[in-house]
């Protein structure tokens, strides 16, 4: 099945869904149906939530599963909380310790250089 569309192709406005059709008895329903949260998210974003909800949000769990380090897992992680617009607030004294952590896991080249830097912005703007 086809992901909704979220934006016109023509004029570039917002699309939204006004028909249900069931697909047993043809039954039909009109109106003004909104999206649900996750549907803008990417196939990656939800295939990286299934794996967490699977593994209970356990990301030890998460990196035996998918081979990924616990910083690249903590990232993607942060990515769709920023995606999903929600507000997480993190202790100074935590993002410190996440900022060390980070740049640690650089120099043990469990991450590329270029991985930090986003997880980096993202500690930063939680700081706001």
């Amino acid at each position: 099945m086809r992901r909704l569309i979220r934006e016109c192709p023509s004029c570039g406005g917002e699309m939204i869904v006004t028909e249900l059709s069931c697909t047993s008895c043809d039954t039909v329903m009109q109106g003004r149906y909104t999206g649900c949260t996750f549907c803008d998210l990417s196939d990656e974003d939800l295939r990286f939530l299934e794996l967490f909800v699977a593994c209970r949000g356990n990301i030890k769990e998460m990196e035996r599963e998918s081979g990924l380090g616990y910083w690249t897992i903590r990232g993607h992680l942060d990515d769709v909380i920023q995606s999903l617009q929600l507000k997480v607030e993190t202790p100074p004294a935590d993002i410190k310790t996440q900022r060390r952590h980070i740049l640690e896991a650089v120099e043990r080249g469990e991450i590329s250089v270029v991985e930090p830097e986003q997880m980096l912005v993202n500690l930063a703007q939680q700081k706001r």
